[in-house]
């Protein structure tokens, strides 16, 4: 499988609880995780996608710090079976 497919399940998750997905690009900010993911009522997470198996870079890892320090929830999915309690964890308060 492969990380778009991972990728397609997540976006087609979201969108089916009433949020949406958008790829994040940050020009200039290498690192930076791929998707926001945006819920109802203002609920926001960065989420890296990953093919199965696969980690995350030295650099990702970083950034993930750098964005939880900041307060935000960053998730790593590699599997499509993560996708529904990571979205679970996303909403709780």
């Amino acid at each position: 499988m492969r990380e778009k497919t991972v990728e397609a399940k997540l976006v087609a998750a979201v969108k089916a609880m009433g949020g949406l997905a958008p790829k994040f690009t940050s020009p200039g900010y290498d690192g930076m995780p791929d998707r926001l993911v945006l819920l109802p009522n203002g609920i926001l997470a960065f989420v890296e996608l990953k093919a199965p198996g696969k980690k995350l870079r030295p650099l990702q890892v970083r950034r993930k710090t750098q964005l939880e320090g900041l307060g935000f929830s960053v998730y790593c999915i590699d599997r499509p079976e993560q996708i529904g309690g990571v979205l679970s964890e996303i909403q709780s308060p």
